[in-house]
């Protein structure tokens, strides 16, 4: 993979899905539907969609594109891919919350190494560089300008005075009784997946998720955790949580900065 192009490509493509993305969400209203899994989409879901793949298949041919809104993705494989949840947070966008991304990521050997995490409503855009560091863009995010970036890094945490971020929409008491067994300082709640962006600039320290994901809900923002220092283990046994399984749905794991004292399930 040419990780130069990687990085070109995965930022504009987010930048242009997170713009149509908006148009639907600024409209008076929208479509929403049930999926088999009783999860929510909406015609947003579907527009980013096909146009995510359109881009990266322009760019990247032979490559698969493992992506959450086409289903016969989800039978195939590969060592490499890329994987894509062109509207992470559905709920959130439903009730118009603004705690919503796009995320794409390539994965290597089971490794997410390179992904983008843009949060349109929010107007932050976190994306790994083509040599692995992670950044964070502000300024006016446009498509062919690269603006003003921040390298971004964990937080070297306090184990008796813990940041926390929790899911806004599945956090539960079992993710309360873990989470109580740390010294916490402050907890936040955030929706998709902005919790790891939140681990990776240093605003939390740990990130608990005790319920169902799939690979595509994560894998960009495990890599752009893991490019500014920080880890995504599985819950039962600490092992690195690898991607690319059947089925691709992911176990119970545990995002959080180096140094933070993890507990046993």
């Amino acid at each position: 993979m040419d990780y130069e192009q990687l990085e070109t490509v995965m930022r504009k493509t987010a930048l242009l899905a997170g713009a149509r993305i908006m148009e639907i969400y600024g409209a008076p209203d929208f479509e929403v539907r049930a999926k088999a899994d009783s999860s929510p989409v909406t015609e947003a879901d579907e527009a980013a969609d096909a146009l995510i793949s359109a881009e990266l298949r322009r760019a990247f041919p032979e490559a698969l594109i493992v992506t959450e809104e086409q289903a016969d993705t989800h039978t195939e494989s590969a060592a490499d891919f890329l994987i894509v949840d062109p509207l992470d947070g559905t709920k959130e966008f439903v009730q118009r919350r603004g705690d919503f991304t796009v995320n794409i990521a390539w994965v290597e050997g089971g490794v997410p190494v390179r992904g983008v995490v843009y949060a349109p409503a929010r107007g932050r855009l976190f994306y790994t560089r083509a040599d692995g560091a992670t950044v964070e863009e502000t300024g006016d995010l446009a498509l062919d300008t690269v603006g003003p970036v921040t390298p971004l890094s964990v937080s070297a945490p306090d184990n008796g005075a813990l940041m926390v971020v929790a899911s806004k929409s599945h956090r539960d008491q079992a993710t309360d009784d873990y989470i109580a067994k740390y010294a916490v300082r402050d907890m936040t709640s955030a929706g998709s997946s902005l919790k790891f962006c939140l681990v990776a600039t240093g605003e939390a320290d740990l990130y608990p998720r005790l319920g169902r994901t799939m690979e595509w809900d994560t894998a960009a923002g495990h890599a752009v955790l893991a490019g500014a220092g920080g880890k995504v283990v599985r819950f039962d046994d600490h092992s690195p949580l690898a991607y690319g399984k059947p089925g691709y749905e992911n176990p119970f794991f545990i995002a959080y900065a180096p140094g933070v004292d993890l507990k046993d399930a």
